[in-house]
């Protein structure tokens, strides 16, 4: 995201677009788990993006309103950096929204004791859209998957040119990817990958983007299902090819005092690095790239590194609005049920840059990289990244900013990761 701190910390950013446009003018707590009025519906997320968020949140809402024309929808933005500590709070407190904007994986299912299942509420859309799992835990659903998050490769076809490489062709394997990117770097005077760490958040792009051509089809498998060990053979090459591809001098400089949002995308759409692993929806994708390189922006497939896996392309469900208020809860399904509505869906999937979640929906446009996407949907596995608990997440974040820079070995990040999981 976001689920994870970089889908999370990507939204507040503009970067999953959910939309948030203020309905009711309100900027602190609403009245949800604290009893509100049956008149009114208290709806917390992290804000518009831009007018194409704003757009869609208002048809959300008309949506919404078509079915229940005497409920007042108030929408209460909170700042994303205090996202997920002011809705804690709140709950904590009883003072609560009635429904609130999650990402999924880690960010919602470590919530998932606060949250009201709507299982059975939500059976009949089920068929319709993609991305359920990162909004399920233990067999119960929680929320509606509104978009498909994920981490594209993009590569600019012209720097590709620029250094003799061949811009229709790009690495397939992890050997072709480091040849490519020595050439890159001695031959013109930009980096292989643009790459933003100040948070940490490189080493789960990182893993979950290039995972597929690492771990084999069953361990990856196997990881998303929780059964992971981090001193395996994989799982340690994760790791040992993070700290290499720094040691050899893929990485822009500064790349941990870098933020990855939104300055170290700015150094891919400025065309000074050659390839990024970026997002599938909101920001930092292919529309927002494609307004900056046009013809030249590229996307790939995560690279071949060992015998037996399967290539996938990393996506699941985004955000997704969870239910917190019990009483509320016919009112709640309708808000859900409205972000995933066709139409608004359809709108916004061109207008914001979305990889939206309903299936029945054809993304309108002719740029190259969004088409590339949408064909590898049907091959796409989770993110791995996402899976991780909370504080194994936090744990990577600094292991990985260690990591780059030398300052930890890989068998001691292993073994700490390992340590975080029992």
């Amino acid at each position: 995201m976001i689920n994870s701190a970089a889908l999370g910390l990507a939204a507040a950013l503009t970067l999953t677009a959910c939309g948030g446009a203020s309905a009711g003018g309100g900027t602190g707590g609403g009245s949800g788990t604290d009893g509100g009025t049956a008149d009114k519906l208290v709806v917390w997320n992290w804000g518009a993006a831009d007018d194409a968020a704003a757009a869609f949140q208002e048809d959300v809402i008309a949506t919404f309103n078509e079915q229940n024309p005497d409920v007042e929808v108030e929408v209460v933005s909170q700042p994303f950096d205090q996202y997920y500590t002011l809705l804690g709070s709140a709950i904590e407190a009883g003072t609560g929204p009635d429904v609130a904007l999650f990402n999924g994986g880690t960010q919602l299912k470590s919530r998932a004791g606060s949250l009201v299942p709507v299982t059975d509420e939500l059976a009949d859309i089920t068929g319709d859209l993609a991305g359920w799992p990162a909004f399920q835990a233990d067999g119960e659903t929680y929320s509606a998957p509104m978009f498909l998050q994920g981490f594209p490769i993009y590569y600019n076809k012209a720097i590709f040119e620029a250094a003799g490489l061949d811009p229709e062709a790009p690495p397939t394997t992890w050997e072709e990817l480091g040849a490519a990117c020595d050439t890159i770097t001695s031959s013109t005077d930009v980096s292989c990958f643009a790459l933003g760490n100040k948070e940490g958040l490189g080493i789960e792009f990182f893993l979950s983007g290039f995972g597929s051509g690492i771990f084999t089809a069953e361990e990856y498998d196997a990881w998303i299902d929780g059964e992971r060990d981090w001193t395996s053979e994989h799982a340690r090459q994760v790791l040992t090819m993070w700290s290499e591809s720094s040691a050899d001098g893929w990485y822009n400089e500064g790349a941990n005092s870098t933020a990855m949002f939104n300055d170290s995308f700015d150094i891919f759409s400025g065309a000074k690095a050659a390839m990024v692993i970026g997002l599938s929806s909101g920001i930092a994708h292919w529309k927002q790239f494609d307004e900056f390189l046009g013809d030249d922006l590229g996307f790939m497939m995560p690279v071949t590194t060992n015998e037996g896996t399967t290539l996938a392309l990393p996506i699941e469900g985004g955000i997704g609005y969870g239910v917190l208020n019990e009483d509320k809860k016919d009112l709640a399904v309708d808000w859900i049920k409205a972000t995933v509505e066709r139409d608004a869906q359809a709108d916004y999937a061109l207008a914001g840059g979305q990889i939206v979640s309903n299936t029945t929906v054809e993304l309108d446009t002719d740029i190259a990289s969004a088409q590339a996407i949408i064909t590898e949907l049907p091959g796409s596995k989770p993110l791995l990244h996402t899976s991780l608990s909370g504080d194994t997440l936090d744990l990577l974040h600094r292991l990985g900013q260690q990591l780059l820079v030398g300052e930890v070995t890989v068998d001691e990040a292993a073994a700490q990761l390992q340590a975080s999981e029992g």
